[in-house]
């Protein structure tokens, strides 16, 4: 099955723009996992908008199921994963001050940053993740620089969904194929939702896990939060 790991930013967000410690960051963690969720995802930011160097910290000690950590890998992210020794590290190219994740790697212009720390993270026992578009060169490059997983950059999956599934789900299918043959492992992640993930998941059987916040978040203020993991679990099944 399919994990679902449960991206909290947004959790943090809200938390943030009234200060104070309402909603608790780690006790919507610990009650994902009673819900059923999987595994917690965290992407920390240089300057802490959402979550914050201490709510990583914290959930170090509280999360159970798989704990992955997502963000650009500068010195003060290794430093961060290297103190806190999540199952995960996802790499994304974000740059300092980019509103979200827009793009995936080029694991070929950047192919020598990526092999050294991808090493070095691997080097400390943790798994790595190198978020990248569905290409076919961009996987291999993937491969190449040493990654164990890739996390497939939905969001043109998903903007072209409602138009033609079918057409939207076709490079995401190869590449997906090519990095099973490479021996990589296969996330997903990036407006994922519940009305295109079934068909992701009914296209892609073998992946091993889907990271999702934004839309799941904004289900659980209307659905509730046990409700909607669940709901989501099943999408999954």
């Amino acid at each position: 099955m399919t994990r679902l790991s449960v991206n909290i930013n947004k959790i943090a967000t809200l938390r943030n723009a009234r200060g104070g410690n309402n909603p608790d960051v780690i006790q919507a963690a610990i009650r994902c996992e009673q819900f059923g969720a999987q595994g917690i995802t965290v992407h920390p930011r240089p300057d802490e908008r959402h979550i914050r160097r201490a709510d990583v910290l914290a959930l170090r000690d509280v999360v159970t199921t798989e704990f992955n950590i997502e963000g650009y890998p500068d010195e003060r992210f290794i430093q961060l994963v290297q103190e806190v020794r999540p199952a995960q590290a996802t790499l994304v190219p974000d740059p300092p001050g980019v509103l979200t994740s827009n793009a995936g790697w080029n694991t070929i212009s950047q192919a020598v940053f990526l092999k050294t720390v991808v090493a070095k993270i691997k080097g400390m026992g943790i798994r790595v993740s190198l978020f990248v578009d569905a290409s076919e060169e961009m996987v291999k490059g993937a491969a190449a620089a040493g990654a164990d997983r890739i996390e497939l950059y939905t969001e043109p999956y998903a903007a072209a969904y409602h138009q033609d599934r079918e057409s939207a789900v076709a490079p995401f299918v190869n590449a997906a194929s090519v990095a099973r043959k490479l021996g990589l492992g296969l996330n997903a992640g990036h407006d994922l939702d519940r009305h295109n993930l079934r068909f992701l998941k009914q296209s892609i059987p073998d992946l091993d896990e889907v990271s999702i916040g934004h839309a799941l978040i904004c289900d659980a203020l209307y659905l509730g939060l046990e409700n909607t993991i669940q709901l989501y679990l099943r999408e999954l099944k």
